[in-house]
């Protein structure tokens, strides 16, 4: 039995299961007004996040997906992190399971030549809001977002960080 936490690329045939996992945590536990439709981009990982130069990755333990991450290319040398959810049961740093995603992500970037990130938030994430600010995301302005940032219409925060070389 596989007891590490460990890091897999996502696709389409995934789909279900990260539905499952981010829908709940969006709607139940945090009540973020928030529906499948309104998110489409979870019905077609592969176009939305594959084919833009970007990925999707999950965090998995035991053979059980328990967390997303993934990454939209928005052009010039950008990107925008979405979708990082963890399930409850495994947050925390004693599994190191979001920073385990939050790394897997950004060592992509850099393979990438991606030196850019940005990503956006609803203000009753505020443990997110640490955990990005603890790992050197700075909080922006939505005007200092990129024109072609994808933005989510319940987004009210916003965060920025630049890798270096």
């Amino acid at each position: 039995m596989n007891t590490a936490i460990v890091t897999i690329p996502l696709n389409n045939d995934h789909c279900e299961q990260i539905i499952d996992i981010i829908l709940p945590i969006q709607q139940i536990e945090f009540n973020v007004p928030v529906t499948l439709e309104t998110q489409p981009d979870l019905l077609d990982i592969e176009t939305n996040y594959h084919k833009t130069g970007g990925n999707f990755w999950g965090a998995a333990h035991n053979d059980q997906i328990i967390g997303t991450i993934g990454l939209i290319a928005i052009g010039n040398n950008a990107a925008a992190l979405r979708k990082m959810f963890v399930r409850k049961e495994y947050r925390g740093k004693e599994f190191g399971t979001a920073l385990l995603l939050l790394n897997t992500l950004i060592d992509y970037c850099r393979q990438n030549q991606i030196t850019d990130i940005y990503l956006g938030t609803v203000d009753v994430l505020t443990t997110a809001h640490r955990f990005y600010e603890r790992n050197g995301f700075t909080r922006i302005d939505k005007a200092n977002l990129p024109p072609s940032f994808p933005l989510m219409g319940i987004d009210t925060m916003f965060y920025h960080l630049h890798l270096s070389n």
